[in-house]
């Protein structure tokens, strides 16, 4: 057979449902061994007219029975928590499908012009007989299996479709957290290149130059879940030498930054907000002694990142609850913390006096991890 044939044959099949018809035929095939415990009986017994109308009373009625229950039943009452009439409706329709397999045995009877009873061994002979050790438990396990398929299907469909409903819940809030920060970020570099026109001509082309840099890396570099952490590092370094320039002889800067390899990987912007908070928050006065110490080191995959920078304890006290150290970036970095890396991230931010320090320990993953998510997804 050809894979044409043979995509034709499994289309009519599917259109026609006839592969239900197949199963149904095959779950009582193998109901009707168990209970005789010989196959050959079976193969005997459907091989003879009345043995037919009795294998195809059990199969027709059984799959009428159990499609109205998937199919009107769990819809009409189950789904509307209608319980206690979806309840009842079942065992009605297992009765009634017991009922006319029950009459079915007599109408076999017929055919093979011989007594119910004695055609079926059935002791004592009353149809209560046949309804109770035959068809009942038929129709039970029939419903029952049928049932359990179809609910399974429903509750994997609707699995799927809550998960996927929060990806694109997490997906579209990401995007916008994302999507804040790039205002945020372009504000506070321009009002500082802003500061350095005036003041210092050449710092302020210099700062351009690299402010050009950095703003290529987050438009066109930057559009992944997951960027290299080797990358985002390096924009680390050209953003706090940018604004390092604007900076009097006061401030000191101490990065110490772990070399990596192309491997890991990070989500981008993830670290930076706590970098601008510490430069956005120095003081202002030109006599104190300003400074930031800045370490990024790995462990494995882990990633620890320790800020400790000077503060102004003035300016704490002059701005509303929750602006102090706590604007817009941070705000949005904690957020996109717990949905990006759900217990895999330990953040702990410190408010001193005039000492604030930030800890981050990250989880991060490599590369080919990544990769292998994407293909088995």
């Amino acid at each position: 057979m050809t894979a044409n044939s043979l995509t034709q044959v499994t289309s009519f099949l599917e259109r026609y449902k006839i592969h239900h018809v197949l199963f149904w035929a095959v779950y009582h095939f193998a109901w009707w061994t168990l209970f005789t415990g010989s196959i050959s009986v079976v193969f005997e017994s459907i091989m003879v007219p009345y043995g037919v109308v009795k294998f195809l009373g059990y199969v027709v009625y059984q799959a009428l029975g159990v499609y109205f229950c998937l199919y009107v039943l769990i819809p009409k009452f189950l789904q509307k928590g209608k319980y206690l009439a979806f309840f009842l409706s079942i065992i009605g329709v297992i009765i009634l499908m017991a009922a006319a397999i029950t009459a079915n045995y007599y109408l076999a009877a017929i055919i093979a012009n011989e007594s119910v009873y004695e055609l079926y061994n059935i002791s004592p002979e009353t149809p209560i007989t046949i309804f109770k050790h035959n068809t009942l438990p038929s129709c039970v396990g029939a419903t029952t299996l049928g049932l359990s398929i179809k609910l399974t299907k429903i509750w994997v469909a609707s699995q799927k479709r809550q998960q996927a409903l929060e990806k694109e819940k997490l997906e579209t809030e990401l995007k916008f957290l994302k999507s804040q920060f790039n205002p945020h970020f372009l504000f506070n570099t321009i009002n500082s290149i802003f500061v350095l026109i005036n003041k210092n001509p050449k710092m302020a082309s210099d700062s351009l130059v690299k402010f050009s840099s950095l703003l290529r890396y987050q438009l066109y570099e930057c559009n992944s879940h997951k960027i290299p952490l080797k990358n985002e590092l390096v924009y680390i370094e050209s953003f706090m030498e940018l604004e390092s320039l604007r900076q009097n002889q006061n401030f000191e800067l101490k990065a110490d930054i772990q070399k990596v390899d192309d491997e890991l990987t990070i989500a981008p912007f993830i670290l930076i907000p706590f970098i601008e908070n510490a430069f956005k928050h120095l003081s202002e006065d030109q006599e104190l002694r300003k400074w930031i110490q800045l370490k990024i080191s790995l462990d494995g995959n882990n990633l620890h990142f320790e800020l400790i920078n000077s503060a102004n304890f003035e300016l704490q006290h002059t701005l509303p609850e929750g602006v102090a150290y706590g604007g817009l970036g941070l705000n949005n970095v904690k957020r996109r913390l717990v949905i990006i890396y759900p217990n895999e991230h330990a953040l702990l931010i410190t408010k001193g006096k005039d000492i604030h320090t930030v800890t981050l320990n990250l989880k991060l993953e490599q590369k080919t991890a990544i990769s292998l998510k994407k293909v088995s997804g």
